[in-house]
């Protein structure tokens, strides 16, 4: 007879507790504690479920092991690789989180139809074998080497992966798997915590990449607990806004390669669409004479691209406290800037509404932000246009000075190959600036100087 046992696991962090408490010990959240039933198995039972072929390890010194670099797998998928640090690597785990219906399961089936030399196996747990099939024609792509199995316990999954030995296992979404040695229901914190171990192990043992879905809370991190992230090798984060056509992916966490790396996407009727020059997709508004528009150069990853900035700026309604908005910028920062402007510029905004918008839906991290943000807010406050020839990037400090930003050689060729005639960059980042552009540049030390420069 199994011995059933009921434990307490913080639905915030995972901290696991033998009673409930109304506050978890360990993060800190409040009314966090769930209760879960856990029934203990045998160790050989365990062994003969979760058994896969491998070789005992044995302690080694640094010297025996052999650090040879293996291939990574191409996604045929520019942006994909990109976000993943140049392709998926074997023995990898991946996982992929976003809102519903933004696009995740249509993505990866998308990326596994182009994979036609290798054998992968999807397996499903919220969709049946005949949605996916119209999905695929929807995308208009066959592959004979992709196996389909909707499947939601474990350890028939592995029985499907033994019989089929698949390149690639993609699992549909990891909340929805469930494993019989547990009685909680699919979802809870066990059952994914449990699951994702043990597609770690096979993953790990057998040299098969995996690629997990999840659902993400409506706080915008991955549903489950927060451990979950940290058994996993990847964690990447597909967003956009549903009423806009693009969709960007981006890299959390990433053992192997880099966490400041995004893909874009556009979403289309018949699927998804990279978008390899996202510059001229997000300058085809003409906004020539309108004030509150400013083009930014900057950078995500590796990756240059100019992006518009909109500011709006009103006189407060009714004498009440003035509201501050920001969509795909960070509102702190924005007050901060807002506070720049009023101290080392002279420009009294604080019974003014300020609301700023990033053009595309897109967001963006980058600091090299500032100069441009600041600027559309008093071009709007102005009402006064900035050329639309002119491009800016810079960091705005909280002395008014305007701080170098990186990779400056990136982010004025971009401007110039889109035919910008002149950009604002910060005047310590031209020491050593030997590169020959036909672009005009123009330096500029302090808040005060761009302003003169912008609207004299």
């Amino acid at each position: 007879m199994a011995k059933l046992k009921t434990t307490y696991f913080c639905s915030n962090c995972g901290n696991e507790s033998p009673k409930w408490m109304g506050r978890c010990p360990a993060c800190g959240e409040w009314g966090s504690m769930v209760e879960e039933v856990v029934r203990k198995e045998s160790a050989s039972k365990m062994g003969d479920t979760r058994s896969f072929e491998s070789v005992k390890s044995h302690p080694q010194t640094l010297g025996e092991i052999r650090a040879e670099q293996e291939p990574r797998i191409d996604m045929h998928d520019e942006e994909f690789n990109r976000v993943l640090g140049g392709g998926l690597v074997p023995a990898s785990l991946v996982l992929i989180g976003g809102e519903p219906g933004i696009g995740k399961s249509t993505l990866v089936l998308q990326t596994m139809l182009k994979l036609g030399d290798i054998r992968t196996l999807y397996v499903s747990g919220e969709e049946s074998a005949r949605q996916l099939k119209l999905r695929a024609d929807r995308l208009g792509i066959t592959n004979e080497n992709c196996l389909i199995v909707c499947e939601t316990n474990l350890d028939e999954i592995f029985k499907h992966i033994r019989n089929t030995s698949p390149q690639l296992v993609i699992i549909d979404s990891i909340q929805t798997v469930y494993s019989e040695l547990l009685e909680s229901s699919p979802g809870s914190i066990s059952q994914v915590r449990e699951c994702a171990a043990s597609v770690l192990k096979f993953a790990k043992q057998s040299g098969t990449p995996v690629i997990l879905i999840g659902h993400i809370t409506k706080e915008g991190s991955i549903a489950g607990p927060k451990v979950l992230e940290h058994i996993v090798d990847t964690v990447l984060q597909f967003e956009g806004d549903q009423h806009y056509m693009y969709r960007i992916l981006r890299s959390i966490k990433n053992r192997f390669g880099s966490t400041s790396e995004l893909g874009i996407y556009e979403m289309t009727p018949s699927g998804l669409r990279e978008v390899s020059n996202p510059s001229e997709l997000l300058l085809t508004q003409n906004h020539e004479g309108l004030s509150g528009a400013v083009i930014s150069a900057v950078i995500e990853g590796v990756r240059p691209f100019l992006i518009e900035t909109q500011a709006l700026v009103s006189t407060a309604a009714y004498g009440g406290n003035p509201q501050r908005s920001a969509t795909g910028f960070d509102i702190r920062r924005m007050n901060m800037l807002l506070a720049v402007l009023e101290k080392r510029a002279g420009f009294k905004l604080a019974q003014k509404d300020v609301f700023l918008n990033i053009a595309g839906g897109l967001r963006v991290n980058d600091p090299g932000m500032d100069l441009a943000v600041i600027s559309s807010i008093l071009s709007s406050s102005l009402d006064m246009a900035v050329e639309r020839e002119t491009c800016l990037t810079g960091e705005v400090g909280l002395s008014g000075e305007i701080r170098p930003v990186n990779r400056i050689e990136q982010r004025i060729t971009e401007a110039e190959k889109l035919g910008f005639s002149r950009i604002v960059v910060p005047a310590n980042n031209l020491k050593g600036f030997k590169s020959k552009v036909k672009i005009e540049i123009e330096p500029v030390k302090k808040v005060s100087d761009a302003f003169r420069m912008l609207f004299s």
